[in-house]
């Protein structure tokens, strides 16, 4: 009985293993994404806030991600794409955001809420939601077919959690290498001084380039859900552009062509999230001359 109940443990794991290469893109986009929501707090708040947003993961994962994924995927498989394509337009319209902020477009109240540990918890760990809902649907779709319902389950499960602390694992270590660098600066050694230094001079940047690139991981992996998905459903327009640009260069190489993919994504994403944030930012314009002018009254 033990030895069958090893034998199982060990498919688990292997499938799990083999399952979770797959998703290593996507994994690697959170990392990338989560930084973002750290900053502006205070460096004691850090690693509270980084736990509570994993926290929030595991219950994104545990409680909502994958109980849904295996009834679904039971009994409504089709309605998957669709969730996938709303969670993609939210990530192009967070991500299009982002890069308006970057010329000065805004709203009024972004400083006040990036200053509400409440509301950057709670962002972060919305956004979570649709990142961690690729992760795992990506990992389901790796597992045996031969998988009973309690294989798999044990296997989104062992997903869940590696995922989880391998990418907020990361996160606190990157929002905390600056405490390191000012614990190196009070060394005896002159050498082991300056290494301090450099780490803290290098910080501003190295987040500066962390949100670049986490704002692109927004937009490509929506980009590339809608893409994917809307093929799946119903407009197969986008999905034979990308790959009638991506055909002819297929001898250049993997990496080149991922490069090019991934290109496509984030710049299909930005065009549909400033759509949907032209389109929110207008709604609000209105709602607060509506409201101005009840008050006026």
């Amino acid at each position: 009985m033990s030895v069958g109940l090893l034998a199982v443990v060990d498919d688990i794991l292997t499938a799990a293993l083999k399952a979770s290469a797959k998703t290593a893109g996507v994994v690697i986009d959170d990392a990338a994404v989560t930084p973002q929501y750290v900053q502006g707090i205070t460096p004691a708040r850090e690693l509270p806030v980084v736990w509570k947003i994993a926290l929030g993961s595991l219950v994104n994962k545990f409680v909502i991600i994958i109980p849904i994924a295996l009834v679904l995927t039971a009994f409504a498989p089709w309605v998957l794409p669709y969730l996938l394509i709303l969670g993609g337009g939210y990530l192009c319209f967070e991500g299009a955001e982002k890069v308006l902020e970057w010329f000065g477009v805004a709203h009024g109240h972004e400083d006040e809420e990036a200053r509400d540990e409440k509301k950057l918890v709670f962002g972060a760990v919305r956004t979570d939601l649709i990142l961690s809902t690729e992760i795992m649907l990506i990992a389901l779709t790796g597992l045996p077919s031969d998988f009973s319902i309690w294989m798999t389950l044990g296997a989104l499960l062992v997903i869940g959690l590696g995922m989880t602390l391998l990418v907020y694992g990361a996160v606190a270590l990157l929002v905390k290498i600056d405490d390191i660098g000012l614990r190196l600066m009070k060394s005896p050694s002159r050498g082991v001084r300056r290494t301090g230094a450099r780490v803290v001079a290098s910080m501003p940047a190295v987040f500066r380039v962390i949100s670049i690139v986490g704002t692109v991981a927004m937009l490509w992996v929506g980009g590339h859900l809608l893409i994917t998905n809307l093929a799946d459903t119903f407009w197969h327009g986008p999905y034979d552009i990308v790959h009638a640009i991506i055909d002819p260069i297929e001898s250049a190489g993997p990496i080149v062509e991922w490069v090019v993919d991934t290109a496509l994504s984030a710049v299909f994403g930005l065009a549909v999230g400033l759509v949907i944030a032209g389109i929110v930012m207008g709604v609000s314009r209105l709602r607060s001359r509506d409201s101005a002018t009840t008050v006026a009254h």
